[in-house]
């Protein structure tokens, strides 16, 4: 289990660079998710934290990063 800031953070990081740059990454469409879990995720934290999206949404629980960035926004 990630820690509740981890999670916070996690709902609230954008996609750096690309076609959907600026983007939450729990908001990426998820052929797009699928394409770089075959591809390979980038390295480091970025990557880890997309292939976490990835299961998220494979197992329908996207929701719950939504309601975290709504219950706790960032300034």
């Amino acid at each position: 289990m990630l820690p509740q800031e981890e999670l916070i953070q996690l709902a609230h990081t954008k996609m750096p660079f690309g076609k959907y740059e600026g983007r939450f990454l729990v908001d990426l469409p998820e052929f797009y998710l699928v394409w770089y879990r075959n591809k390979g995720f980038p390295k480091g934290k970025l990557g880890n934290q997309m292939q976490l999206v990835y299961e998220l949404k494979l197992n329908g629980l996207e929701g719950l990063l939504r309601d975290i960035r709504h219950r706790f926004p960032r300034t």
